[in-house]
């Protein structure tokens, strides 16, 4: 079965962020052979003085893969690792979620998408999971985490939400490569802001690294049309135009 694992509020200021503790989780299932783990994904949720966040208010989430009868085995070694590996200072959250058993997977995407724009209480996000049959724990502090650990589960479950955790990099000599080239480094399509895909012979330039953002369930890098270098006219959007998503 696919599941959805979704943490949150695991860091400090000081310390690594919660993206490197999700790829230890899916590094632990892969290594304990009960599954295959997909990408982190990252969605933005609100910035509000009344929502406490280490640095840009962002939870982690990944796919796995597993045998329908190691979901709870895979959910306490998850939980057990996120109190291990969370700093004392923090609050972390933890959600588990299985995407078939939703009766009504629209009602956690749109809670997921409500924590964008609004300020959630616990009570909330517990009575939002027990509702759908989905694991939500705290494991630590206040565990205020379980806030946004839904919501990075409701959002990836929407297919369109959030960018990959952390930087793709496209071998090329002169930092620019062909969609194909570029496909062939994990990322599913190259596309334009207005929706237009590229083919896989048009050149982009790449430069050091990129950033794919989730979209329609693949990884999608977004180009911007920009002066021929190379005879790339396309270019990876930075920073300030993917941070959106």
């Amino acid at each position: 079965m696919k599941i959805l694992i979704a943490i949150d509020d695991t860091d400090d200021i000081d310390s690594r962020g919660t993206g490197e503790i999700a790829d230890l989780l899916a590094e632990g299932i892969a290594a304990n052979g009960w599954g295959k783990c997909g990408p982190v994904t990252r969605p933005q949720l609100l910035i509000h003085p009344d929502v406490p966040y280490t640095s840009h208010n962002s939870s982690m989430c990944f796919s796995a893969e597993i045998p329908a009868e190691l979901l709870h085995t895979v959910t306490n070694y998850c939980a057990v690792a996120l109190a291990a590996e969370s700093v004392p200072s923090s609050d972390p959250g933890l959600c588990v979620l299985v995407p078939e058993r939703l009766a009504r997977p629209e009602l956690l995407m749109e809670y997921g998408k409500k924590t964008k724009t609004t300020v959630i209480t616990k009570d909330e996000a517990y009575q939002t999971a027990a509702a759908h049959g989905v694991h939500l724990s705290e494991h630590g502090g206040t565990g205020q985490g379980i806030i946004g650990a839904l919501a990075g589960a409701g959002l990836r479950l929407t297919g369109n939400d959030g960018r990959f955790k952390g930087k793709f990099r496209i071998p090329s000599p002169d930092k620019t490569a062909t969609v194909g080239d570029i496909r062939r480094c994990g990322i599913d399509a190259v596309q334009t802001l207005e929706g237009t895909v590229l083919a896989p012979g048009e050149a982009v330039q790449v430069g050091e690294w990129v950033k794919p953002v989730l979209m329609n369930g693949q990884a999608v890098l977004l180009v911007v049309p920009v002066q021929a270098i190379a005879g790339a006219a396309w270019k990876a959007c930075d920073r300030k135009i993917f941070k959106d998503y």
